[in-house]
């Protein structure tokens, strides 16, 4: 698994694929990306100037919104991952 390094998080996207009402399929390209995911991994937190670490505010397994072109597309083990900043990350859904 991959273990982001400090304010980033790992997100997932899942892909829905995306039926019109007479059954056409929309090819992937055509699509916005979507701009909500699941986390799966948060680094350490912030390193502030005096040496100590702020922990992060989202946490593995929150469903986030996230900033539409936020981030790093990342392929591992034949997966699609998003890596952001914290900062990155508008609201966690509830």
């Amino acid at each position: 698994m991959l273990k982001p390094l400090g304010d980033r998080v790992i997100l997932q996207v899942e892909k829905e694929q995306e039926k019109t009402i007479g059954g056409i399929v929309i090819a992937g390209n055509a699509e916005e990306k979507p701009s909500t995911a699941k986390v799966v991994a948060v680094g350490n937190g912030y390193l502030l100037q005096d040496g100590t670490i702020t922990p992060l505010s989202v946490k593995v397994d929150d469903e986030v919104i996230f900033d539409k072109f936020a981030g790093n597309e990342v392929k591992h083990n034949g997966e699609d991952f998003i890596v952001v900043h914290e900062k990155d990350i508008i609201a966690i859904v509830e």
